[in-house]
């Protein structure tokens, strides 16, 4: 029996980055909502993917039928974004990772440590696809050519995050007293909070950055919020926003009490009821 076109087409050379989506998923309409007004072609794109043999296919040109091909290429691209995404995809992409199929970290610290394809734009030929490791949480280049000619977008910007995060023990602190780990993880975190305005990678999880309190940062969750909460209370008191504890900054004067209540007065009389 032939293979279907999805194995035939992961299995080109180049295309290692890719798992194959099942037909099952491909058949979904609503698992390809909003596709079809970015792809030409699109039915017989979607015909050719699914192995549908059309009579309007076999009258097209050999240019015409080029150009379904390529946008068969786009459309698998979209869909296996999404796919990938999914328990099922995730699953399948696990097994890729732990193969070490999309490479390992060029970086001497990482110690050969499997990274992960991500695009640095969802939208198609916007980037070519980039590697991230899971150490250092630096972007690279594929070391194969053929990978790097990839579109990003058919991987996209969330599904590595998300990975690490559905798997959270493939987060690994560097072998290197976490030098290498610590300062990737905090100028990531930095860019996070300027917003990434030097051209610095900023990790996001459908456009949302991930918070550098998280798990994924190294950060602690709730202890860690109760310690931000903390020193920012502090430093409003020491601002002058509230009660200036140890001397430090300006406290609010107290109102003086209104007329007839105790303790309204001269301090005679003030020291009389006292007495």
């Amino acid at each position: 029996m032939d293979a279907s076109w999805i194995s035939w087409f992961c299995r080109l050379r180049g295309n290692e980055f890719f798992c194959e989506v099942e037909e099952t998923w491909v058949q979904d309409d609503f698992n390809l909502c909003n596709i079809a007004q970015h792809v030409p072609y699109y039915d017989d794109a979607l015909d050719m993917i699914l192995d549908v043999e059309s009579t309007r296919m076999n009258a097209m040109s050999e240019e015409q039928t080029e150009l379904v091909e390529s946008a068969a290429e786009l459309l698998y691209g979209f869909v296996h974004a999404r796919y990938i995404l999914t328990s099922r995809g995730m699953a399948a992409m696990y097994a890729k990772y732990k193969n070490a199929d999309f490479g390992r970290c060029p970086r001497v610290l990482c110690k050969g440590q499997p990274v992960l394809p991500v695009g640095q734009s969802d939208n198609a030929r916007a980037t070519t696809v980039n590697v991230f490791c899971p150490r250092c949480k630096d972007l690279f280049f594929p070391k194969s050519s053929r990978q790097g000619n990839l579109d990003g977008a058919y991987f996209g910007t969330t599904f590595c995050h998300m990975f690490l995060m559905t798997y959270p023990d493939l987060i690994v602190a560097p072998e290197d007293g976490g030098a290498v780990g610590a300062a990737g993880a905090a100028g990531a975190a930095a860019r996070g909070r300027d917003g990434g305005g030097d051209g610095g990678y900023v990790p996001r999880v459908f456009g949302f950055r991930i918070s550098k309190l998280s798990h994924y940062f190294g950060g602690d969750g709730e202890p860690g919020r109760r310690r931000a909460k903390l020193a920012a209370d502090k430093a409003a008191a020491a601002s002058g926003r509230g009660a200036a504890p140890n001397g430090k900054g300006t406290a609010r004067p107290k109102p003086p009490p209104p007329s007839g209540a105790p303790g309204a007065g001269d301090g005679a009389g003030g020291a009389g009821a006292a007495r």
